[in-house]
């Protein structure tokens, strides 16, 4: 027994968060061992690249669900003996954040406005008063990065809070923030080795583009969602009469540049090489085929506008058509008439759209079109896939712009068929995940736009020279040297430069945009193993050893963190993938703060306690999407019964003394013998299912047996062991030492706080720093004692039966017991009738041979008094 933390009379869950946190934070328990690490070899450290939630707003249940998964483990390898690096970042930077302090103190960034050192914000406390922009106070860029950086602190102060109280194993001195200094310097270096090697480069092009927060998307930001539009049948002006196409946006009309049908379409073949004349602004397009042009839709030739959708661009880009985009970054129609409208009709045509939204200028067209006779019949309703910012409410319109890209495998067949091989290289858990990387690798269709119109963020570092004219030389950025980052290119000057020569002729400019968040998420390994920062450390853990992530950013986060190492180190960063299901609600959708079904933790965690918030966690294999009834969360229920189980198990098995507790020849019941013999298949079990990150698997095979050692074993047992003294006795005594030992182990990861404190009342140290048990530890050879817990087992189950049908209590004496059945069971039955008399209170028992094992012949003496009751 430990005289520092004695058994208590009544053990209970109640503030052990509190008291095994505070120790293992003091203890250091879970410190990553630096200096015996990088002595070790690799095969002795385990290295995760933990995912870095967002500090803006509040973490989810869907967070508790997948870290809870890490942690497991991350518990498990640290048990095994290896070195366990396990940081935590927090993705400070981008577009949540920054609508969170929009929301939080009522303000909006204006970059044109002085920086106030005196500032202090309208209000706090994100009441959604200030929701509209109008209504928002503009301040500074600099006034506005300080507020996201004051936010985002105590963000992450709450998010630990809950992290520790949830129990995560984290190395809380290994953390980093996405827009810290070292997360710049990293950040920066890796995107100008980019630009060095010519994987980065800037270019004029479409860019998907969201009118509200006035900021590019990249492909791996959109997500598509069913919209009401409409069919408008409109007449395009032939040699031989009216061409009819079906467009659900007429408001594009004046950046028509062609007609397109498929190649193999008869309807349309003479027409091919012609040219037609548009209507309402008479610009003369040609007719073209192109393969992606689909007969049965519509009316089987369509109009390429510059740019109503992704297949525009495509079909421009490949049949060299001249740009007439019309859409502003506003989303509102621009004030000059593209060039080849010509005509003054045109033109006053044109004029009656310019500064109109979308959907206005959509109507003016209709109402064009029908007075110029060239609308058939009333537009035809159809609901519509349409491309979506997916923090976005508005569709996403593409206008041209000037951003900077990264090469990702889209137009480089040798770089997709490598990331292709790197995704193979890597053990992916579940393993049918592989093939939404896969196929998102094959369907990508341009390069990995990375810049954004926005404020928080990690600074582009670039400048760009002014001519004598005072115009940018785009052709050649300006870039600082390494040992100068990081730098703000918008508040440094540029390399050669004086400060009084921004914005002069024969000066410079400042790059004002800032990365894709996922430009700096995507070097997570670099950012938490030190990348050239701390060199040792980075050899010692990179490449990682496991990726845990949520399914639904294969196609940004492990994507983009494949690409990066790739481009930078030419291997996959990690050797296992991770990936855990969704919480979805009780009727089966998936919860996300948009639907407003999201379940906070907080309370969840106070009321059933950490570790059954953690078993319902851990019971969901990865891959699968667990439901969450807060109203009725079954699975915890379930894992604090285990917990506080566990509790008193320890306290029954810790109230016998034990001599040799761990020896095992003491050991000598053959009951004993098959209940140690059949744990340590358990712990064998257990051990290949962590192995092959099968969490749950594991947690079902310890809970499983643990139930049937609670249930029956030591029932069966605890007379004995109450006993007088004797070889029997301390057989039980030490096999139930034993037992408990392995299963605190066995259910360490997943019940961290449980198993501590039952652990801590016969042990010195930390059973999380323990090893994981052996299967060699806790039986011997005693494969012919292995079925007689079973057998004995179903006997008892029989006997209790019995007395249940007779509706009598389980303390009712029985008079005499026959016990039938196969010769091989009904020795080991005789094996353990002492035992069994016991527990049954059968004053005499016999056996008899049978095919079918059965109790017969019960004959149970008088009922106890109500005393005995």
């Amino acid at each position: 027994m430990n005289a520092a933390n004695p058994v208590p009379d009544k053990p209970a869950l109640e503030g052990l968060e509190a008291k095994w946190g505070s120790h293992w934070q003091t203890a250091g328990t879970y410190l990553f061992p630096r200096d015996a690490a990088l002595a070790a070899d690799r095969e002795c450290i385990y290295s995760i690249d933990t995912p870095p939630p967002t500090a803006s707003g509040s973490l989810h249940i869907g967070h508790v669900f997948s870290y809870t998964h890490t942690d497991v483990i991350a518990r498990y390898h640290r048990m095994r003996g290896q070195h366990v690096f396990y940081p935590m970042g927090w993705d400070d930077n981008g577009l949540p954040t920054e609508r969170r302090v929009q929301n939080y103190y009522g303000v909006r960034c204006d970059p044109t406005l002085p920086y106030d050192a005196d500032f202090v914000p309208p209000f706090e406390g994100g009441d959604n008063k200030s929701s509209k922009a109008a209504d928002q106070k503009p301040i500074s860029r600099r006034n506005f990065i300080e507020l996201c950086e004051r936010l985002t602190v105590e963000d992450e102060k709450q998010f630990e809070a809950l992290w520790r109280s949830l129990g995560l194993s984290v190395d809380w001195t290994q953390t980093y923030r996405t827009i810290g200094q070292e997360a710049l310097f990293t950040s920066q270096l890796a995107f100008l080795r980019n630009i060095e090697r010519g994987e980065a480069y800037q270019a004029m092009a479409p860019t998907l583009w969201d009118i509200t927060f006035r900021t590019a998307v990249a492909q791996a930001e959109l997500e598509d969602r069913e919209q009401p539009s409409a069919y408008h049948r409109v007449s395009f002006h032939g040699a031989d009469g009216p061409i009819w196409i079906e467009t659900t946006r007429p408001e594009l009309l004046p950046a028509c540049v062609a007609l397109v049908a498929h190649p193999d379409d008869e309807r349309y073949k003479p027409l091919f090489g012609t040219t037609v004349t548009t209507p309402v602004f008479g610009v003369e397009v040609p007719v073209l085929a192109h393969h992606l042009a689909q007969p049965d839709k519509g009316s089987g030739i369509a109009m390429i506008c510059t740019f109503g959708d992704i297949t525009d661009v495509t079909w421009w880009r490949e049949l060299d058509l001249p740009n007439r985009a019309i859409i502003g970054f506003d989303g509102r129609i621009v004030s000059e008439a593209p060039d080849a409208i010509a005509s003054e009709a045109g033109k006053a045509a044109f004029a009656e759209l310019a500064g109109k939204t979308v959907f206005s200028a959509k109507q003016a067209v209709v109402e064009l079109l029908r007075a110029s006779g060239d609308l058939e019949g009333d537009p035809k309703p159809i609901q519509h896939p349409v491309k979506f910012f997916e923090k976005g409410d508005k569709p996403l319109e593409i206008v041209s712009t000037r951003q900077w890209y990264v090469k990702n495998g889209a137009r480089d067949e040798a770089l997709r068929a490598r990331l292709i091989e790197l995704g193979q290289s890597i053990d992916w858990h579940p393993e049918f995940m592989r093939v939404r990387y896969e196929n998102w690798v094959g369907g990508l269709t341009g390069d990995w736009l990375i810049s954004r119109q926005r404020f928080f963020g990690v600074p582009i570092p670039v400048w760009y020279a002014l001519d004598g004219d005072g115009n940018p030389v785009f052709d050649e950025p300006i870039l600082p040297s390494h040992d100068q980052l990081p730098v703000d290119p918008s508040s440094d000057a540029a390399p050669g430069f004086e400060e009084s020569q921004r914005n002069q002729p024969n000066g410079f400019i400042g790059e004002h945009d800032v990365m894709d968040t996922w430009m700096t998420s995507s070097l997570t390994p670099q950012l938490a193993g030190g990348w050239k920062r701390d060199d040792a450390l980075f050899d010692a853990v990179y490449p990682f050893d496991l990726r845990p992530q949520g399914q639904d950013i294969i196609r940004t986060w492990l994507f983009s963190t494949m690409l990066r190492s790739e481009l930078e180190n030419h291997v996959a960063p990690w050797a296992h993938t991770a990936l855990s299901g969704f919480i979805v609600d009780p009727d089966r959708k998936k919860m996300s703060k948009s639907k407003g079904n999201v379940v906070t933790p907080a309370d969840i965690l106070e009321k059933h306690g950490s570790d059954a918030v953690r078993y319902w966690a851990a019971s969901s294999r990865l891959g699968t999407d667990a439901a969450f009834d807060p109203q009725n969360p079954t699975q915890i229920k379930i894992g604090r019964r285990l917990a506080i189980k566990i509790l008193n198990a320890a306290k029954f098995i810790l109230g016998f003394e034990a001599t040799g507790a761990d020896d095992l020849a003491l050991v000598t019941s053959p009951l004993d013998r098959s209940m140690l013999q059949n744990l340590a298949a358990v712990v064998s079990d257990a051990t290949t299912a962590l192995d092959g990150y099968d969490h749950a698997r594991a947690l079902e095979i310890a809970e499983t047996y643990f139930w049937t050692f609670c249930d029956d074993y030591l029932e069966l047992v605890k007379e004995r062991a109450y006993g007088e003294q004797s070889a029997e006795q301390t057989s039980a005594v030490v096999a139930l030492r034993i037992a408990l030992s392995a299963f605190l182990r066995l259910f360490a990861p997943v019940v961290p706080f449980a198993t501590e404190e039952a652990w801590s009342w016969f042990n010195d140290g930390s059973v999380h720093t323990a090893a994981w048990p052996e299967a060699s530890e806790v039986a011997g050879a005693w494969a012919d004692d292995a079925a007689v817990l079973g057998i004995v087992g179903r006997a008892l189950t029989a006997i209790r039966g019995a007395k249940t049908t007779a509706k009598a209590s389980q303390r009712t004496p029985v008079g005499s017991a026959v016990i039938a059945g196969p010769e091989a069971e009904i020795a080991a039955i005789e094996s353990a009738a002492g035992d069994l008399r016991s527990v049954g209170k059968i004053a005499e028992l016999r056996f008899a041979a049978a095919t079918d094992l059965s109790v017969t012949d019960i004959l149970l003496a008088q009922a106890p008094s109500e005393e005995e009751r």
